[in-house]
């Protein structure tokens, strides 16, 4: 081979591979390049949507494009799971999610069609929620002692409210139940808004349910907080004390809200949308409302958040046997 044929031959490669170069995709740098959907497996209005349109709002300018809201209710959360699970690994399309559909529901089906560890990638959790009993306010019950004599004193007859079958106040329940050693009966709703309804009309004598979703009626003096069902009181209420201080151990049930994107999006997207919402999260502003709202903020790393999942999914496994719960029949 001739110098002149060899230098061609060896800058058609040099060509070759700079076309290959420049035609490999950069994610980081080209991402987001479209609106990204932020799927929330709850009707609106809710506080999974609050958090969500909060941090959304802030967001567009961090990332140049609109976080738009996608509800997906329906089966415990995993319709919107699911539908995480399948989308294009690119970063568009997340997943806010409580802990219900990642890792309660996982426990109580063996039909799911998507696994919590295997078909999403973690990004972080974005708050904590504390798991607030309450009656209402003119209740004769005044403390968590009072509420266990007197459902002692019901033989089983009491009427308690949760958001659904093996949600987290229908499982803050059970453990509190079994804790104090009362017998209560569970009476299911779809989502805090109507079992609220019915607490206040004196349908039902209590109900679990998150800090924000209860905050607005303790300010107007319409129920009376009892308890919080976590591992340490909550900054709004620093008042109320939790199951475990006034005797009832085993009762931490804190929800908890964390965003996933589908499995094998790109680290450097992973990382793209680390930073924004850390950022987003961190805001004063953002940061001022969610405290305001009974939320507490958390925004924590992708490795940290994957353990987090992995030891809830243990946890709540084990509540949901010995509870012996499982998914009601459709």
């Amino acid at each position: 081979m001739n110098v002149q044929r060899l230098a061609r031959l060896l800058a058609g490669l040099s060509l070759a591979c700079s076309a290959l170069l420049f035609a490999a995709p950069a994610p980081a740098q080209d991402f987001p390049s479209r609106p990204i959907r932020m799927v929330i497996a709850f009707p609106p209005g809710g506080p999974t949507d609050f958090v969500g349109r909060l941090i959304a709002d802030k967001l567009k300018t961090t990332l140049s494009q609109p976080v738009l809201i996608e509800n997906k209710p329906g089966a415990n959360g995993a319709i919107g799971a699911d539908f995480v699970a399948k989308a294009e690994p690119d970063g568009h399309t997340l997943f806010l999610t409580t802990v219900g559909a990642v890792a309660i529901t996982p426990n109580m089906r063996t039909d799911l069609p998507y696994d919590t560890l295997r078909d999403f990638t973690p990004i972080t959790l974005v708050v904590r929620n504390s798991t607030l009993l309450v009656v209402r306010a003119d209740s004769p019950v005044n403390s968590l002692k009072d509420f266990v004599a007197m459902a002692k004193s019901k033989n089983g007859a009491l009427p308690f409210a949760s958001t659904g079958v093996g949600s987290t106040t229908h499982l803050a329940t059970e453990m509190f139940a079994t804790s104090a050693g009362f017998k209560f009966i569970h009476v299911p709703y779809r989502g805090a808004a109507p079992a609220l309804t019915d607490l206040l009309g004196g349908q039902v004598e209590a109900f679990f349910a998150d800090v924000p979703v209860l905050m607005p009626q303790i300010a107007a003096g319409k129920v009376k907080a009892l308890g919080v069902a976590s591992g340490q009181r909550n900054p709004m209420l620093p008042d109320v004390s939790t199951l475990a201080e006034a005797g009832y151990p085993d009762t931490q049930s804190d929800n908890w809200y964390g965003l996933l994107a589908p499995a094998k999006t790109p680290p450097a997207v992973i990382a793209k949308l680390h930073a924004a919402f850390v950022g987003a999260i961190n805001d004063p502003g953002v940061k001022d409302k969610l405290v305001k709202s009974g939320a507490i903020p958390v925004a924590n790393q992708p490795a940290e958040f994957g353990q987090i999942l992995k030891d809830e999914l243990a946890r709540w496994g084990k509540v949901v046997r010995d509870k012996g719960i499982k998914e009601p029949a459709n």
